[in-house]
């Protein structure tokens, strides 16, 4: 009990000489030696904090561009067609069930891919026509459209005439919506359709905005004189990507032999080798901060404890040990590193939530594939950051605060 009372009054004693120090104190030089290792923290937890949320903005923003239009996992016929025009197959109608039937497999619907060739306003663009039905989900290109409806399928007469465009083909064949415009189809005989434009979408991803487009795949069948009930592969989405290649067990284990299935990462290799890269820059970027910080508040404390060398004397020769001088200052620099971290927090949450709210900042759409800088903040990263930062300040400030053992109270009391 007397050893716990001990430690109680050396713990008050610290903190009450660490606070006068910290916040009291009248000296011009220390206040703004404090100051700035403040203001170094709180930008470095600030740009931290940014970093984070913007690389995993970027990731989860890409993820959802590329799985959304093309799907998490696609299958298609077992051959060697390499061309964009899909081999039909007769639906699978026992995969079908199993697929919608688990509770990993989000969404499933048919689908099928043409080549033409798009006139309009004197101009031509070679495309890729995405043919897909009633059960397709449409909330990505919902939340993409520029102008515009999707495909209504309620008249299945009408349907077959209507297109989607991306904004990018939109501007190179100089279309609006409403225009009407003519499509043509290398086969034989070489067949012509005509189609209206009833919707415009953006998705900011060069290899889909330059390439497809969207119509009926009732269209498709007729001009390749397909069977009622066959199509040209299936579109699956899982609930969780995470899940991703137990989701593409259970595809392969389920599949007819004709069949095949490939994942998003086998669609977009580029895209998902390259999104990785992502995380090493951040990791970097967050040393980097965390040296720049560690690197000021020793520089701050060592010149604190020099400035307080006189103080440091006359405690020791009041009887205080090393420890008890050394803790002072550990907790000095416990209040500038939790003010730092405090103006940190409300530096890098306050942009990150101006940014997720407003998109004040903007991307060029062509070189990152959206429009703005994207944000994805949690709860869980900004109380690592904090800790981690904390921790990792006051372990590595240990080392110059033993500095206190070095000084002689004889002579630190005469130091001026």
């Amino acid at each position: 009990m007397l050893s716990y009372k001990k430690q109680h009054i050396a713990l008050n004693f610290a903190s009450f000489i660490a606070s006068r120090i910290s916040f009291k104190s009248k000296r011009t030089f220390s206040k703004l030696i404090v100051r700035i290792a403040i203001a170094g923290i709180t930008l470095g937890l600030g740009v931290m904090i940014l970093s984070l949320a913007i690389i995993r903005g970027f990731k989860g923003e890409i993820q959802t561009k590329v799985r959304g239009f093309d799907g998490d996992i696609t299958v298609v016929k077992y051959d060697l067609n390499a061309s964009y025009e899909n081999s039909p197959f007769a639906r699978a109608d026992t995969f079908e069930n199993k697929a919608k039937g688990s509770p990993a497999i989000k969404h499933l619907a048919p689908f099928a891919t043409k080549p033409g060739i798009i006139k309009a306003n004197n101009e031509i663009e070679g495309v890729l026509l995405k043919g897909v039905d009633k059960t397709y989900n449409w909330d990505f290109l919902k939340a993409n459209m520029v102008a515009g409806t999707v495909i209504n399928f309620a008249d299945t007469s009408e349907s077959k005439r209507e297109l989607m465009v991306s904004q990018t083909l939109a501007d190179r064949l100089r279309l609006k919506l409403g225009d009407n415009l003519t499509m043509f189809f290398v086969q034989e005989p070489l067949r012509r359709r005509p189609f209206k434009v009833v919707g415009i979408f953006d998705t900011s991803v060069e290899d889909i905005d330059k390439i497809y487009v969207i119509g009926d795949i009732n269209l498709i069948k007729r001009l390749n004189d397909w069977k009622p009930d066959e199509i040209g592969g299936y579109e699956l989405q899982v609930a969780n990507f995470d899940q991703i290649d137990e989701v593409g067990h259970f595809v392969d284990n389920n599949l007819p032999p004709r069949l095949k299935f490939t994942t998003v990462f086998e669609n977009f290799p580029l895209i998902f080798e390259w999104l990785p890269l992502l995380d090493i820059n951040n990791r970097i970027m967050v040393a980097l901060m965390l040296v720049v910080a560690v690197i000021n508040m020793i520089s701050a404390l060592l010149i604190m404890i020099l400035e307080r060398t006189a103080m440091i004397g006359i405690l020791k020769a009041m009887g205080a040990t090393n420890w008890n001088i050394q803790k002072i200052f550990l907790l000095n620099a416990s209040y500038i590193i939790g003010l730092g971290l405090l103006f940190g927090n409300i530096l890098g949450l306050g942009l990150g939530l101006l940014q997720y709210h407003t998109h004040v900042f903007k991307l060029d759409a062509s070189s990152y594939y959206m429009s703005f800088v994207p944000i994805k903040l949690t709860w869980l990263d900004v109380v690592s950051l904090n800790i981690g930062t904390m921790i990792i300040c006051l372990l590595v400030l240990t080392i110059p605060s033993m500095l206190v053992a070095k000084i002689s109270p004889v002579k630190a009391i005469q130091y001026k």
